[in-house]
C-alpha cells in the first residue's frame, strides 16, 4: 500500500534527520538493550522495526495482544530476517505481576519505550472504558517508569498525542495529564515524549476500516468536514526513535508543519483509496442508501460511500502540536520541532487526582461526570466537547 499517495504526499517527512543522525542511532542501538511496551500495535511495530534493523543487543516486546505479537514476529522474520541480538516477545499486560517479574528477571533494559495506550476518542462513550483509559494512559505510564527507573534504565520514552495540546476530548486530556505526571517523574529519571498526528491506516483507525470494508464488500462511511494531519507508520516509528535516543530530559518531539505535511479530510482519502483499487466513489445520501446499493454499485466498479458532517463527542475542529504557552526549539532538527519543558507541576493536585481516581475505582461504580470533574481540577482550561453522540452510533 502506498501510504504517501493515499494521504496526498509524495515525500517522507523525517528522512533528512534520520539520515543526519544515522551513525549515532546505529551506534546507540547496537550497544544497548531495549524494551518496548505496547510493541505490537501499529506504532509499536514501527518502532520495533526501526530498532531491530539496526541490530540491538536485546529487543524485547511486551503487548497484551497475543495475536498482534505473533504477527509482529512473522512480519519481522519475513522482511528483516534475523539479527545477532536477543529478540523475544511476551504476551503480557504491563500493569500485571507477570510484567514486574519480567522486568526483574530479564532486565535491566537501557531504553524503555511505552507505546501502550487507549487512543480512540470513542473510548469515553461509557464510564468503564473511560476508567480503563485513565489507568492505561496515565497510571500505567507512571508505574512502568518507576519500575524501569529502579532497574537502572537510561531513558524512558512515552508516546503522547497532538490531541494533548488544548484538549477537547478525554483521550487527549488523559495524555496531557500523563505529560504532567511525567514532568514530576523527570526529576528522578530521564524521560522524553512525542506528539504526532494521525498514523495512516493504524489498527482500529477509520483508514484501517477502509481496508476492512473493502475486503468485506461493505460501504465506506467517513466525515467530510474533519481535516487532519497524517503520518505513515514508518514516520511514527522514526519520530519515537529520534525522541527516545536524541531527546533531552522532558523534551516532547513533534513534526514541523511544512508543505509536505498538510491537512486532508477522511472523505478525500476514501476517494484516493478506492481510485487506487480501480473503483469510483459513489456518494449516497444515507447509511441505509449505501447499504442497499452495495451489490449494484460494486458490480459496476463504483463503491457506495456515505460522507457526512461530524457531530460526535470529542472531535476537535483543528489540529495543533503545541500551545502558545510552551517553549519551542525549532532549530535543532530540520523536520522536527521540540517542546522544551521545565519541571513545572503542582504535586498536591497530582496526588489529589491520583487518590481521587483510585477511590472512585475502588467503589466499582462511577459516572463519567465524576471523572470529568476530576479532569477539570488538573486542567481548568479543558474544553470538553460533549454532544451526546459517539462514533459507535455511526456505520
Amino acid at each position: 500500500m502506498n501510504y504517501l499517495s493515499l494521504i496526498g504526499r509524495n515525500e517522507a517527512l523525517f528522512s533528512r534527520d534520520v539520515s543526519s543522525y544515522e551513525e549515532a542511532l546505529q551506534t546507540t542501538i547496537q550497544r544497548n538493550r531495549f524494551l518496548i511496551i505496547g510493541g505490537s500495535g501499529s506504532i509499536g511495530q514501527a518502532v520495533a522495526r526501526e530498532i531491530f534493523k539496526r541490530d540491538p543487543l536485546v529487543l524485547h516486546i511486551v503487548d497484551i495482544s497475543e495475536n498482534n505479537t505473533v504477527e509482529l514476529v512473522r512480519e519481522v522474520r519475513s522482511t528483516l530476517g534475523y539479527r545477532q541480538g536477543d529478540f523475544r516477545t511476551f504476551a503480557l499486560d504491563c500493569g500485571s505481576i507477570e510484567f514486574e517479574a519480567l522486568i526483574k528477571t530479564e532486565g535491566p533494559y537501557d531504553y524503555v519505550f511505552n507505546l501502550s495506550a487507549l487512543k480512540h476518542v470513542r473510548s469515553e462513550k461509557d464510564p468503564y472504558t473511560l476508567m480503563r483509559l485513565l489507568m492505561v494512559n496515565i497510571f500505567n505510564a507512571v508505574n512502568t517508569l518507576r519500575l524501569t527507573k529502579e532497574m537502572g534504565a537510561k531513558k524512558y520514552f512515552c508516546v503522547s498525542t497532538d490531541k494533548a495540546a488544548n484538549p477537547v476530548n478525554m483521550m487527549g486530556a488523559s495524555k496531557r495529564i500523563m505529560e504532567m505526571f511525567l514532568m514530576r517523574e523527570s526529576l528522578k529519571h530521564s524521560v522524553s515524549m512525542a506528539r504526532f498526528a494521525n498514523v495512516a491506516f493504524s489498527d482500529g483507525s477509520l483508514l484501517h476500516g477502509f481496508n476492512q470494508r473493502f475486503a468485506k464488500r461493505q460501504p465506506f462511511s467517513a466525515p467530510n468536514d474533519v481535516r487532519r494531519y497524517f503520518i505513515t507508520p514508518q514516520e511514527s516509528g522514526e519520530l519515537c526513535l529520534l525522541s527516545a535516543l536524541l531527546g533531552e530530559n522532558r523534551d516532547i518531539f513533534f513534526p514541523k508543519l511544512s508543505k509536505k505535511l498538510h491537512l486532508i479530510t477522511f472523505s478525500e482519502i476514501a476517494i484516493h483509496f478506492l481510485k487506487e483499487r480501480g473503483y469510483e466513489a459513489f456518494e449516497c445520501f444515507s447509511e441505509n442508501d449505501a447499504r442497499d446499493k452495495v451489490e449494484e454499485l460494486i458490480e459496476n466498479k463504483r463503491w457506495p460511500c456515505y460522507f457526512f458532517n461530524s457531530d460526535t463527542t470529542g472531535e476537535k475542529d483543528f489540529e495543533e502540536f503545541f500551545t502558545d504557552s510552551e517553549s519551542l526549539d525549532m532549530n535543532r532538527f530540520d523536520t522536527i520541532g521540540v517542546i522544551q519543558n521545565k519541571p513545572e507541576f503542582d504535586g498536591s493536585k497530582l496526588d489529589e487526582f491520583m487518590d481521587g481516581i483510585y477511590a472512585l475505582r475502588a467503589k466499582a461504580t462511577w459516572k463519567k461526570d465524576d471523572i470529568v470533574r476530576m479532569f477539570y481540577g488538573l486542567l481548568p482550561e479543558f474544553e470538553h466537547k460533549e454532544t451526546g453522540k459517539y462514533l459507535d452510533q455511526r456505520m
